[in-house]
Order: C-alpha cells, then sequence, then structure tokens
C-alpha cells in the first residue's frame, strides 16, 4: 500500500521541448566555410611547393601568381585584356540568354511550337560549339562579330532546354486555380507560369554563363590581340606558368561573380520561397 500511495503522488513528466524540423531543407548561408576552403588549398599548394613536394614545373607558387598579378595591375595589362573580354561575355551572354528564354518560353507555352522546335534544339544542342567557330569566322569574319555569335549561340541552346524544362516543371494545380478565379491567359503566364519556372530559368543561366566564359577562351585564341584568352594562349605558348596560372585564376573569379550575381537575382526574385 505504501509503495503505491507513493507513485500516485508522483507528478507527471513535464512537456518535452522538440526541434522544429520544418525548415524545408532550407540552406544556411556559411560563406565562411568556401573562404576558409580556398586559404586552406592556397596554403598547402604554397607549402607543397617551396617545400620540393609539388614541381614547379606542375604548379607555380601562389605568391608567384599573386606577383604576377601585381606586374599586371602595374603596367596595365591587366585592364587591357579585362575590358574586351568582359565585353564580348556580357554581349555575347546577353544576346544568347534572352533569346533562349524567350524560344524556352515559347515551347513551354504553345503546342505548334514545342513541335516545330523541340527537335531541332535537339539537334543542335549536342554539337560542340567551339566546333563551329571556323564557320562562325567565314560567316562574321575574324573580329568582334565571330566572337560575339560563338558565345551567344553557346549561351542559347542550354538556356532554352532549362527555361522550356522548367516552365514545364510548374504546378499545374496551380494554373487550374488561376483557371478558376477566371484569370486571364495573359495574367496566368505572369502571374503564375513565370514565376514558378524562375528557380529553373535561373539555375539553368548559372550553366549557360559558364559555357559562356568556355567559350569566351576559345573565340579568343582565335584572331585576338587582347583579351584573357589571348594572354593564357601567349603564356602557354612560351611556357610561363605564372602568367598561365594568373589567367586561369582571373577566369575562376569570373566564375565566382557570376554566380555571385545569379546568387543576388535568385535572393531579389524567389524571396517568396522562403
Amino acid at each position: 500500500m505504501a509503495d503505491t500511495s507513493t507513485s500516485h503522488n508522483q507528478s507527471p513528466p513535464g512537456p518535452i521541448e522538440v526541434r522544429f524540423r520544418g525548415g524545408g531543407f532550407a540552406p544556411r548561408s556559411r560563406r565562411w566555410v568556401g573562404v576558409v576552403v580556398f586559404v586552406v588549398l592556397i596554403a598547402l599548394i604554397q607549402w607543397g611547393t617551396q617545400t620540393g613536394w609539388i614541381s614547379p614545373l606542375t604548379l607555380p607558387k601562389p605568391s608567384d601568381v599573386l606577383a604576377t598579378f601585381g606586374e599586371l595591375w602595374e603596367s596595365g595589362l591587366l585592364f587591357k585584356h579585362l575590358q574586351p573580354s568582359l565585353t564580348r561575355l556580357v554581349v555575347g551572354a546577353a544576346l544568347g540568354a534572352s533569346a533562349g528564354i524567350a524560344v524556352g518560353v515559347l515551347i513551354g507555352l504553345f503546342s505548334h511550337v514545342r513541335a516545330g522546335l523541340v527537335p531541332l534544339v535537339a539537334a543542335i544542342f549536342p554539337i560542340p560549339k567551339i566546333a563551329l567557330l571556323p564557320l562562325f569566322v567565314i560567316w562574321f569574319g575574324i573580329d568582334e562579330g565571330s566572337k560575339y555569335a560563338l558565345i551567344a549561340f553557346g549561351t542559347f541552346t542550354p538556356t532554352v532546354v532549362a527555361t522550356y524544362g522548367a516552365v514545364d516543371n510548374v504546378d499545374r494545380s496551380l494554373i487550374r486555380m488561376g483557371q478558376s478565379f477566371g484569370l486571364s491567359w495573359f495574367s496566368i503566364v505572369r502571374k503564375i507560369v513565370l514565376p514558378g519556372a524562375m528557380p529553373g530559368i535561373l539555375s539553368g543561366l548559372r550553366i549557360s554563363l559558364a559555357i559562356a566564359i568556355i567559350l569566351l577562351v576559345a573565340a579568343e585564341m582565335l584572331g585576338a590581340e587582347y583579351g584573357i584568352g589571348a594572354y593564357i594562349l601567349e603564356a602557354g605558348a612560351l611556357y610561363d606558368l605564372e602568367r598561365l596560372f594568373a589567367g586561369v585564376v582571373i577566369l575562376s573569379l569570373l566564375g565566382v561573380i557570376l554566380s555571385g550575381v545569379i546568387g543576388v537575382i535568385e535572393r531579389r526574385l524567389l524571396g517568396w520561397r522562403t
């Protein structure tokens, strides 16, 4: 009896706090992790080249590459090479991406356009765009026109594929809901289809802009006096690894900057997802 009364007098256990797990796998900003990875990698390469563990014929010292950057800055050659490259990249990528988004949206919205253009895009997409550079030179000349055309064409096809795929993936129940509320076709496209497809379009742009940088280098290696590609080609011909890696680092930084720009656009346009 004593044991029974004791058990009845015990208070029930208090509420147990349960950690919130409804974040929807939303990524958290951890920018410092990327910086740490870069710093550690560069420090390891510096240590390996100084101790002889890494041959100087394989990788130059990061400190020597940094000194090469200083020479480029002081001589003014950095901007002489960077300015034409940025112009070609911006013009070519803007033409290709804008046309690709427009065509991709048309393919996603209209059945006749899809039936006519999807087989054409599927036939063009696997062609290595660099292989078409001689053809563009014949069509547009060896000057800026062929470089713009190559970058635009290389950006166009992946943007088309990403865009109409993103339009296809828009939730059809949202479209039916808009129709049930009596929204016009234009309003449904503007308020439902395009916002719903925007994440896929921006993801496709990341890939398209990376391809644009690759094609920029290829285009500048043919008939360009100034440009990052021409600079890398000249450094490779002289086997000047410091200058060669300085050009590669410039391209890497350019890719990081473009990715950051896309990230800013995503935060501005896709804030509704949070």
